[in-house]
């Protein structure tokens, strides 16, 4: 069983950068070959994968996002971060991490964080 755990603020404001850690107790998070992604689920929305980081290190990123979005890791932490820039009340989400063989499958997911986009 991989634990994946989300952690960061549930308030951001206009404009600012969000920043949220997945944090993997078990680890690594470098074993081959998996990917390590973010996703979220705006309310009374479907979920909508933003990005990841491969085992390798290398990433991907969803078009629509990929210029608000950065995704990097720290391999003695066993923590992947996401950071969005420029956010708006359309950001608002329950964002999660998630592990998987391939960057649309998942077998293994955090909890979900509320962020909440606002002033």
């Amino acid at each position: 069983q991989v634990q994946l755990q989300e952690s960061g603020p549930g308030l951001v404001k206009p404009s600012q950068t969000l920043s949220l850690t997945c944090t993997v107790p078990g680890g690594p998070i470098t074993t081959n070959y998996y990917y390590w992604s973010w996703i979220r689920q705006p309310p009374g929305k479907g979920l909508e994968w933003m990005g990841a980081i491969r085992y390798s290190g290398s990433t991907d990123y969803s078009p629509s996002l990929k210029s608000r979005t950065s995704i990097s890791r720290d391999t003695s932490k066993n923590q992947f971060t996401l950071q969005l820039s420029s956010v708006t009340p359309e950001d608002t989400a329950v964002y999660y991490c998630a592990r998987g063989p391939g960057l649309i499958s998942y077998n293994y997911w955090g909890q979900g964080t509320q962020v909440t986009v606002s002033s």
